[in-house]
């Protein structure tokens, strides 16, 4: 059987998590997110970010948390601005768009928005002809694994503040940056810096879940009830309470995602010290190595991953995404079978 490096997302969930859904398995509560584990995680959360104003609210999945967000805090004429290799804008089946509400699209080489960029957009619409763009969104890190810094959303938030934009980010793989000190950044931070975010649980070790996060009370308006018209509201709300109950209860959520990373920098690491070079350079859990096609033939025998971008006629980028339950011996096996490659072409 092939071992997957194709997403984050391929096992089901941390053992801690199981032994805490069976162990709360037969305790009965109240439904519909109004049960005692996910009101403890909505404090927890509320004590992260500094403010008990704060609004939390626990959602199945990110496709779902994205479409109940923008659709909650959009006007019928407004608009989204996002790279055009955004997740609402390439891997949401026209999510956002069948709600009513355009996706705006810039090329960006890194994935990340600029200032300019966003500019580039709001001369474009100058009019009541055209939508008007008023939500700008970022997911941190980047579906290229490229992440925002906190100078740098610092200057989207400032620069959001005074076009009177929304700022909102997708957080569907936040952990892999909050895990990392290098980046000195929070919870705290991407609550101050945004209108709104998303805590991801589904790829980092929780059967399924999101926590979206909203600061404005505006935004949050009849919240629940669109929620629950989007068929977001769970009946069995404690499925998700309880697993964001577990992971915050310790350090297990940064665990998890430092476990991650330790497994992608050795895949980084290891690519860079067998002369190959990268998309894009590696911050987070997705890695971007260009490889021989007939490499990437080869490696696909005993391995699943994205063959992302053609690079010239032999070569191409593969994805490669290491998760909280990737196995140390798999990297080093593939790692060993491009090195047998290398070799094997020298020879």
């Amino acid at each position: 059987m092939k071992y997957s490096f194709k997403n984050d997302y391929s096992e089901g969930a941390h053992p801690q998590i199981l032994d805490a859904l069976v162990r709360n398995n037969f305790n009965q509560e109240p439904g519909y997110g109004l049960d005692t584990h996910t009101l403890n995680t909505v404090d927890i959360i509320k004590n992260a970010v500094g403010d008990d104003k704060a609004h939390v609210h626990l959602i199945g999945g990110g496709t779902q948390t994205n479409l109940i967000a923008i659709r909650a805090f959009l006007r019928p004429h407004e608009a989204c601005i996002a790279a055009e290799t955004g997740h609402i804008a390439v891997h949401e089946a026209g999510a956002i768009e069948a709600s009513g509400h355009k996706i705006c699209t810039v090329p960006s080489k890194n994935g990340k928005l600029t200032i300019s960029d966003i500019e580039s957009v709001l001369q474009a619409h100058p009019d009541e002809h055209m939508v008007s763009p008023k939500l700008v969104y970022i997911s941190n890190p980047t579906e290229l694994g490229t992440v925002y810094t906190k100078s740098e959303l610092k200057a989207l938030r400032a620069f959001c503040l005074k076009k009177d934009l929304l700022l909102y980010c997708d957080g569907a793989r936040l952990g892999t940056v909050l895990c990392q000190p290098e980046f000195d950044l929070t919870l705290k931070d991407m609550y101050l810096l945004t209108d709104a975010f998303f805590i991801g649980g589904t790829k980092n070790g929780a059967l399924l879940g999101e926590i979206l996060v909203i600061q404005r009370d505006a935004l949050n308006q009849s919240m629940r009830h669109i929620i629950k018209q989007s068929g977001g509201m769970l009946a069995k709300g404690r499925l998700l309470g309880i697993q964001f109950e577990e992971l915050f209860s310790d350090r297990l959520y940064y665990d998890l995602d430092g476990h991650a990373m330790d497994m992608a920098q050795t895949l980084y690491k290891g690519f860079q010290a067998l002369g190959y070079a990268f998309l894009v350079k590696p911050e987070t859990n997705q890695i971007f190595p260009i490889l021989e096609n007939d490499l990437i033939d080869s490696l696909a025998k005993s391995y699943d991953f994205y063959v992302w971008e053609k690079v010239n006629d032999t070569q191409s980028a593969i994805r490669l995404v290491t998760s909280w339950a990737t196995k140390a011996e798999a990297v080093k096996a593939l790692l060993r079978d491009v090195d047998i490659y290398k070799k094997n072409l020298t020879k």
